[in-house]
């Protein structure tokens, strides 16, 4: 696992604009971070696909993914602040892109 010095920030692109940061060691991390606010469906085989493309800080890289979110009973040894009902996300990767500018 990543300790805190080796987390990298991504910020989500949406028709340019950088709205929200999500870090991670890897990302995918900052992908599956992103994916659990996609608008869930009541399972994942119905769950509706969209792109997410996450820029890494102080990069020009673009890495782009295909996510999904769900909403899932929560598990029985769940623990007490946890709600009922949990979003549950899940992303593939589709490539990487390279930015000429920022």
């Amino acid at each position: 696992m990543a300790r805190d010095s080796d987390k990298r920030n991504f910020a989500l692109r949406e028709d340019g604009d950088e709205s929200s940061v999500f870090s991670g060691g890897t990302p995918r991390q900052a992908a599956l971070k992103a994916a659990r606010r996609l608008d869930p469906a009541d399972s994942e085989d119905e769950a509706d696909r969209q792109e997410i493309r996450l820029r890494e800080k102080g990069t020009h890289k673009v890495h782009i993914y295909e996510a999904w979110a769900w909403v899932e009973t929560a598990p029985d040894d769940k623990p007490d602040w946890m709600p009922g009902d949990i979003t549950k996300g899940n992303v593939s990767k589709e490539g990487v892109e390279h930015l000429d500018d920022i």
